[in-house]
Formats: C-alpha cells, structure tokens, sequence
C-alpha cells in the first residue's frame, strides 16, 4: 500500500535501497525532497539528546565512511531526485507537484557530522558533485550541534559551504547551562557552543534550529525560554547574524519514554518571543532532523 506524502514527513529513514549512506526524505523545514549524508553511520554522538530518534542500542552494521561508496550514493541519488525517477518509487509517489523539487543535500545522519576526521574533504567533493551536475540552485545544508567549528578542518569545510550555497543549522536548545545539560547531557561545554555559534554567525548568517518538548510532562520553564532569547540576543550583539530560527518539536519516537512534544500553540508562543528580540522565527510542528 502506498505511503501518503503527509506519513513521509515524520517517516526520515536513514536506510534506502542498497545504500549505506545516503538517503532520500521528504522535508518539512526544506519544503522538498533533501538528500541526507549520513557521516555517522557508527552512531556515536558527542550529544546524547533526550529526545534523539537515533536508536544507540543496537549495534550499527556499518562502522567507517567508504568515501568512494557515499560519493558514488550521492551521484546516483542526484540523478534520481533531478530525473524525477525518484517519483516513480512506491514510497514518494503521492508527493504532490509543488514538493517535488530538490532542495538540498543535508550532511546529518546518526551522530555530529562535524566530528568526521575528513570533513573539509568530503564537503568539497559532495560541492563538486552539485556542480558537475549543474545544480547551482540545490544547497548545501550542514544541520550541526556546533561544537566542533573552533577545529581547523571545520572551519574549512563552512568555508566551502560559503562558497557551494550552503546554509548551516546550528542547534540551540537553551539558555542555561542547567537546562542545557538536561537536554543534552554533554561533556561540550555550553559556552563552547555558543562562543561556536557567535563565532561562525559573524563569518555569515546562520539558521538555528531549536527543538522544544514537554520533559516528564511539564513545558520548558518560562525563564528557560526568556534565558534562550538573551542568548540570541547576545550573539546578535557581538555582531552575529540569524537568518532564522526554527522552533519545533518531536516527531519519532524520542530516547526518552519522558519527553513528548508541544503542540503548534506552544511552539507558537516561544516563536513569538523569539520574534518580540526582532528575529525572523518559524514554527515547524512535528518535525525533526531530515
């Protein structure tokens, strides 16, 4: 039985057909088909998210990134979506005209894609893929926990993504280093991460990606939320720049059988606050990382 477009939005398999690393989803937050990369396919994380849908239990049978593997994946997996063959499978038949469009390849998977030895390195060859396709038009999205941007191998490949119309979703879930821990339960420390932030949104502007949920039924406290516009607002004083931050919530199955999602009132509510610090902010209820 064929799968609705609606199911594929909360349906973000990292698995498709033969491949190992490279996958096709239908995104809510690109409003298209985004081509994932996973460069985690051991499934270590430096963050241990309460909510994460990656499942760390299991065993992962792929350990290391096959370069020549994942480059040839994305080579197949762009000729399919451009093609629109991809249209033709069983599971993106029903995606309506107006989403059938290519919006991106998103460096995300399993784990913090910037924790990838070699990352300059592969975000250069997926850059020069886009082009020998002649897709100028299809951007480069890294979705990131920014802990790793101050290493020099990082701040090379954002610099290629600069240069290949990338666009970088950082995520920032807090204001405290108490609630920050709760969510995250890191040994990142939190000023790392926003000092990562304040640094890369002074280079070029930034899309911060902010996952809110109910943790053992209560909503984030109301000074939570005030603690996480301050630091906004600090970055954008020390001369970042946010083109937008994304509010949103759980769609799979969390880590944690205590953590649930809001409902579009209440992310609707935090946005507004976001937006009452004079930046751009954007709901997206039951989405989640493509």
């Amino acid at each position: 039985m064929s799968t609705s477009w609606q199911t594929l939005h909360t349906n973000h398999s990292r698995s498709w057909r033969e491949n190992k690393f490279v996958y096709p989803v239908l995104s809510r937050r690109s409003r298209g088909i985004s081509i994932g990369v996973n460069l985690n396919p051991d499934k270590v994380c430096n963050f241990d998210c309460i909510y994460c849908q990656v499942d760390r239990r299991s065993e992962a049978e792929t350990k290391f990134v096959e370069t020549g593997r994942l480059l040839e994946e994305i080579d197949q997996m762009l000729s399919l979506v451009a093609g629109g063959a991809l249209f033709d499978d069983e599971l993106f038949r029903g995606v309506p005209a107006e989403q059938r469009r290519l919006n991106d390849i998103a460096f995300s998977g399993d784990g913090e894609p910037t924790t990838y030895r070699n990352f300059d390195e592969i975000v250069a060859a997926v850059a020069d893929l886009k082009r020998r396709h002649g897709l100028p038009g299809v951007k480069l999205v890294l979705i990131t926990n920014a802990s790793m941007f101050h290493r020099p191998a990082v701040e090379r490949g954002l610099a290629i993504l600069d240069e290949s119309n990338g666009e970088i979703w950082a995520k920032l879930e807090a204001g405290t280093d108490e609630y920050y821990q709760l969510v995250e339960r890191t040994r990142v420390p939190f000023r790392r991460v926003l000092d990562n932030i304040a640094a890369a949104a002074r280079v070029r502007p930034l899309v911060i990606q902010s996952l809110f949920m109910r943790i053992e039924a209560a909503l984030p406290p109301e000074s939570e939320i005030a603690a996480f516009c301050d630091r906004l607002s600090e970055i954008m004083t020390a001369g970042g720049r946010l083109k937008l931050v994304q509010v949103y919530t759980v769609a799979r199955p969390p880590a944690e059988s205590f953590v649930t999602p809001l409902d579009q009132h209440e992310l609707e509510a935090i946005a507004a606050k976001v937006r009452a610090r004079g930046i751009a902010a954007e709901v997206f209820e039951g989405s989640g990382c493509p």
